[in-house]
């Protein structure tokens, strides 16, 4: 990779890092402090949060009716989802310990805690606790996959990418022949390395 690219990575991973901090001290400003593995809100905003919450025929009366029709096909979605799950789960079981890839680490990627928070009714609850799932679930799966490409085929695509995992950005040019047996080698030991 030319240094100029590895400058810029270095630069973007700073960057995160920054805003990691300033999000860390956002959180601090709503005081929610772990306890053990839960969240705990200091007593007065607690209370605050259970009068800010709207209850469920309220909410239902103000709801658009097309979203109580989509209901259903967004719920019945999790069939699928929970078959993915399971597939992408057994297969990274199987298939990394072959390759010598670390397993991701499935509680690192579906977060499903919104559902404790005081303010939502029981049908915000519900939909939060699928939506952190789901999208968990996709990241999850993503981060199993990206770590096959990896492994696999290390290489960019002649188009651009419209969005891409972070591992891509250390992909082999694409056409770069020269360069690609070495370079999918040290690709392999970095993902072998690599911990969860």
């Amino acid at each position: 990779m030319n240094s100029r690219i590895s400058k810029i990575l270095d630069e973007i991973h700073s960057l995160e890092e920054e805003l990691e901090a300033a999000i860390k001290s956002r959180e601090d400003k709503y005081l929610y402090p772990f306890e053990g593995r839960k969240i705990q809100f200091e007593h007065t905003i607690e209370e605050n949060h259970r009068k800010l919450k709207i209850g469920v025929i309220s909410w239902l009366r103000k709801s658009h009716p097309l979203n109580a029709l989509s209901a259903p096909v967004i719920y019945s979605m999790i069939v699928p989802f929970a078959l993915l799950d399971l597939t992408i789960t057994v297969y990274q079981m199987t298939c990394f310990p072959l390759y010598k890839i670390n397993n991701v680490r499935r509680n690192k990627f579906i977060i499903i805690d919104r559902q404790h928070l005081s303010y939502l009714n029981c049908i915000e609850k519900f939909n939060c606790v699928y939506c952190g799932y789901v999208n968990g679930l996709i990241a999850y799966s993503r981060e199993i996959v990206a770590r096959t490409e990896q492994y696999w085929c290390p290489i960019k695509h002649a188009k651009k990418l419209l969005s891409s995992h972070r591992r891509y950005t250390y992909f082999s040019d694409f056409g770069n022949s020269s360069e690609y047996h070495q370079h999918l080698k040290y690709m392999r030991d970095l993902v072998s390395d690599e911990n969860s």
